[in-house]
């Protein structure tokens, strides 16, 4: 696998992700529209974060990229070929070079098996068939996560805390020397303190391996700090992305503002703290979702247009796409100045 020179890491056109399921009173054939036509795509090098509700289709987005399962339609361009097309085979292959980390670093690791064997899985999984070789490179691996090899090598997952088995979990990622790690919540079961080293760990692998991220997560505030660019989905569709530090200054979604205004913090002009507002209704049912803009059912600024036609994603400023009929203009200074 290639990337063109010059061309994007990961290429995402039009993916639909959609699961049947029991509608009202058990009635069968209903489905769940968990993506909807969502299109975007990566550099080399750069972390793209994902945020969205409970619900939007921030997590079924990630596996739809890795193939697991493989989307219902549209294109997953990475290094240059179209995963869709793959067969197994070719599919495992080129899952070598894109890797996933998941929220539940206990979940994710084998409670057998002691921490090398771990670490070394994934080395035997695709042919590195020296044992030499694969020590060699697991006592590296626990050494670029920060865990010293002599002392947890030997240990099995249920007697290292949450922050070290996330760092095998890590450890696992890098170990065949990916281009793209999916990060799906990959901090959220941390506490703070073990939260900010997890972060800048990833940070340091990206510097020195030159990695890119997919982070996906519902935490606000932490997706700004580690994110060049950000994505906001709502039910199922990408309504929002931009480089991160514009997006949060100068939001153009009405629900990127409502997000926003849900994070607490400090209110410049009188110096108070700012009491979180998280977006006003319930989210609509993914199994019926509103016709036009999916959003229009809580949004404040909805006019008759918004019920009669999907907005589809535009770029008003260079590099900063909106999914809106009516995006926000005046409201940009407000949150600039209460979100600075």
């Amino acid at each position: 696998m290639t990337r063109e020179a010059g061309g994007p890491l990961l290429d995402v056109r039009d993916v639909v992700q959609e699961f049947a399921v029991r509608g009202p009173g058990g009635v069968k054939g209903a489905k769940v529209h968990a993506v909807s036509n969502v299109s975007f795509e990566m550099r080399a090098g750069e972390t793209l974060g994902v945020v969205g509700e409970t619900g939007s289709g921030k997590s079924t987005l990630a596996r739809s990229v890795i193939q697991a399962p493989r989307p219902k339609s549209g294109v997953v361009s990475f290094l240059g070929t179209d995963l869709m097309t793959l067969g197994r085979r070719a599919l495992t292959e080129a899952r070598r070079h894109m890797q996933m980390v998941y929220q539940d670093p206990f979940g994710s690791l084998n409670p057998r098996w002691r921490i090398t064997e771990l670490v070394e899985e994934p080395l035997r999984g695709y042919g590195v068939r020296s044992a030499t070789q694969r020590r060699a490179r697991v006592a590296e691996l626990l050494d670029l996560v920060g865990l010293d090899p002599s002392v947890y090598g030997g240990r099995r997952p249920h007697e290292l805390s949450g922050g070290q088995c996330q760092r095998v979990a890590i450890a696992r990622a890098i170990a065949l020397n990916p281009a793209l790690i999916v990060c799906d919540e990959a901090v959220a079961s941390l506490d703070v303190l073990i939260q900010a080293q997890v972060l800048n760990l990833f940070e340091r692998l990206r510097t020195e391996l030159g990695l890119s991220y997919l982070f996906i997560s519902h935490d606000l505030a932490l997706v700004k700090q580690v994110s060049d660019r950000v994505a906001v989905m709502h039910l199922g569709r990408l309504v929002e992305v931009g480089p991160a530090g514009e997006l949060y200054r100068r939001p153009l979604h009405p629900y990127t503002s409502a997000l926003l205004d849900s994070i607490p913090g400090l209110d410049p002009v009188t110096g108070r703290v700012r009491r979180p507002s998280p977006p006003a209704g319930e989210p609509p049912s993914p199994i019926n979702p509103p016709s036009g803009c999916r959003f229009r059912t809580r949004c404040p600024l909805a006019r008759e247009r918004c019920a009669q036609e999907s907005p589809e994603l535009r770029e008003p400023f260079p590099g900063h796409q909106v999914a809106c009929h009516f995006p926000l203009a005046s409201a940009s200074e407000d949150h600039e100045k209460r979100l600075t």
